[in-house]
């Protein structure tokens, strides 16, 4: 069983929980899943790797809480254990080599962006971090993303935190100061990921985008990942997650997002009546 080591509250719809997975640990990297049940009956869904300690054989997982099967996994408590935690999958994010990256994060996608920013930094690599979100209220892991970059901008869409705007608008200005990027890693919505790409496609920058958000089941089978990239058809937890952002059809990737939505919100609502039944 996986132990719950600790559990954080890192905004009202955001968790950072750390998961004692000696063997995952071991192998994790940025850009890697895990694939968990909270409970023996849950369904499993896919979870990109947030964070791993080699010697304390953890692994952080952070999550929104959107559906039913999150909202299920809200429910356990530090020191409770998840049913299954199965990993890493997926390919890791390639970091050996680049001198200077531009890392953006959109969102809980910071999650994501988070580690493989530290591993870049850790290999020597200057680290730009462009992060945005909402508004103040939505705002996570600003400490770590200051602590493993060289410069960081906050973004918020309102200007309650940071600069108004959206994440493009940082990053073109950074490209139009001088800053010379090997590359650019998007990590978040896909609206986000692809004007990101728009962007440094007329600088011709290499651009890397994690297709996470349109992972199901994690192994393939359901189809659910199916994408266009460079008119191939590949699947995001088996292929990737990771993809040359310029090749990616994201118009027809946020097209198929949409056809759980009416499921979803069925799952949301009967967790939600088996949660009131239960505190009664």
């Amino acid at each position: 069983m996986f132990q719950i080591v600790k559990k954080e509250r890192l905004n009202p719809t955001v968790t950072r929980m750390v998961i004692r997975a000696p063997f995952v640990a071991r192998k994790a990297e940025p850009g890697q899943f895990i694939i968990f049940r909270a409970f023996e009956d849950s369904e499993r869904i896919p979870l990109t790797i947030a964070g791993y300690d080699r010697e304390a054989g953890t692994v952080t997982i952070i999550y929104q809480i959107v559906g039913g099967s999150t909202m299920e996994l809200d429910t356990l408590e530090e020191g409770q254990c998840l049913h299954d935690f199965v990993g890493p999958l997926g390919v890791a994010t390639h970091t050996e080599g680049l001198k200077k990256v531009c890392v953006v994060g959109g969102g809980v996608g910071c999650a994501i962006a988070l580690p493989v920013t530290c591993k870049l930094h850790e290999q020597g690599c200057e680290v730009h971090a462009v992060v945005g979100f909402r508004n103040r209220d939505l705002v996570i892991l600003e400490e770590e993303f200051r602590a493993a970059s060289q410069k960081l901008v906050m973004m918020t869409d309102d200007g309650s935190y940071g600069e108004k705007g959206l994440v493009t608008a940082a990053l073109e200005r950074l490209i139009q100061e001088g800053n010379q990027y090997d590359e650019v890693i998007a990590i978040g919505p896909l609206v986000m990921m692809k004007f990101v790409c728009a962007v440094t496609k007329k600088y011709g920058i290499k651009t890397v985008v994690s297709m996470n958000p349109i992972m199901i089941d994690g192994t393939g089978m359901c189809g659910g990942c199916r994408l266009t990239v460079g008119g191939e058809t590949k699947f995001a937890c088996v292929d990737g997650p990771d993809f040359d952002g310029h090749l990616v059809d994201f118009d027809e990737a946020m097209k198929r997002g949409t056809m759980y939505r009416e499921f979803e919100q069925r799952a949301r609502e009967a967790h939600c009546i088996l949660l009131n039944k239960e505190v009664r």
